[in-house]
């Protein structure tokens, strides 16, 4: 790597402590009542363009994810957006390799996430207006008391692209890939002789957050690239894939001591809940479960299906015929009522012809009389 490439770095780290996601429910360095980690146990590729990220698999800590054909939406629509998901399970040592784009927008932060329940973290960040590089970063026990730790490498334009960002951690080194060439590598001893190096269970969280907030310390806000414009939003972080390897296979894991190294941690021996619900195999398709019967049994349905049809055919003509009788019979009964009207209309018609007629005759008969009379 460069001097000014390295200079970079050191100075961005030196306005950027306050960055780092440094937050946890709990501490077992500090408490004995924290809850153990449940385990991964497994690898597993967690295909955002097929699937949503499961409750019962990712936790939803702020915002909304939308889901689509290019995958998992990270969107900041406007100011106090910070859509991100963290997992439910923790990996002790593994591999996290995500395929993503990061967000545009000066001041607007992407981010791929190891963190522990101590405070250890690993990261990728992609600052919003910088489209050359991606940083690494890392922070042992939440220490931000040294300033050699953010890295920038180059990458082609990953607010345009896709890439494959991967961490592989091991108790003795830890290693950045970008689209599947490593470009950094943290050995346990160059972290302050092990003392700042990530090595305690970690959990994975993606998501996006405004650096460049106004409400941020300036430091962060110059590290971020500057103020977020949210009228020019929204800006959008989009993670294809996740693929997590967890090099240990227990059901969970437990600090024995408070002195937050690997060696410290215990490993329960079984598999996990959340192991098991991956490892289930899906709920069949109908055209599975119709090709899984028996030939005995298809000929039973389909024998069923055709006396279900049939006797559905025959109540539908049932009902056409009877439906056509009364409707014959309705029409006789209304033909009857016109031809009863119709002859009472023309008798009452001839009865009147008549009694004109008488009338007429009388009416005839009183004026010769007059006549007669005059």
């Amino acid at each position: 790597m460069s001097p000014a490439l390295l200079s970079l770095g050191l100075l961005s780290a030196v306005i950027s402590s306050a960055v780092a996601q440094t937050w946890t429910s709990c501490n077992p360095l500090n408490s004995t009542t924290c809850s153990t980690d449940t385990a991964l146990g497994m690898n597993y590729t967690f295909d955002f363009t097929q699937n949503s990220a499961s409750p019962a698999i990712w936790n939803t800590t702020a915002g909304t994810i939308n889901y689509g054909v290019n995958g998992a939406a990270f969107t900041m629509n406007e100011r106090g957006d910070s859509p991100t998901i963290q997992s439910e399970f923790y990996i002790f040592f593994g591999v996290v390799e995500v395929i993503m784009k990061a967000a545009t927008g000066q001041g607007v932060i992407s981010s791929i996430v190891l963190e522990s329940d101590d405070l250890d973290e690993v990261d990728w960040e992609f600052l919003g207006g910088n489209t050359t590089h991606a940083e690494t970063n890392y922070f042992g026990k939440g220490n931000t008391t040294s300033y050699d730790r953010a890295i920038y490498y180059p990458v082609d334009n990953p607010q345009a692209n896709f890439h494959n960002y991967t961490t592989k951690w091991t108790a003795d080194k830890i290693e950045w890939y970008i689209d599947n060439t490593v470009v950094r590598t943290l050995a346990y001893a160059d972290a302050n002789g092990g003392k700042n190096f990530p090595q305690t269970p970690m959990n994975v969280r993606l998501g996006i957050w405004a650096g460049g907030d106004p409400k941020n310390p300036n430091g962060t806000i110059e590290w971020a690239g500057g103020l977020v414009d949210y009228s020019k939003g929204p800006y959008t972080m989009v993670v294809k894939s996740a693929r997590v390897t967890d090099f240990s296979t227990g059901s969970e894991y437990k600090y024995g001591d408070k002195t937050g190294s690997w060696q410290s941690i215990e490993v329960t021996n079984g598999t996990s809940a959340i192991a098991h619900k991956l490892s289930a195999p899906p709920a069949p398709t109908p055209a599975q479960r119709w090709a899984s019967l028996s030939h005995t049994a298809k000929i039973a349905i389909e024998a069923v299906i055709a006396g279900v049809a049939a006797f559905i055919f025959a109540l539908l003509t049932f009902c056409c015929v009877r439906q056509r009788r009364a409707g014959r019979r309705e029409r006789e009964i209304e033909d009857a009522k016109f031809e009863r009207g119709t002859a009472e209309l023309l008798r009452y018609r001839q009865e009147m012809a008549v009694a004109g007629d008488a009338y007429a005759r009388q009416d005839k008969g009183v004026i010769v009389n007059e006549r007669g009379f005059l």
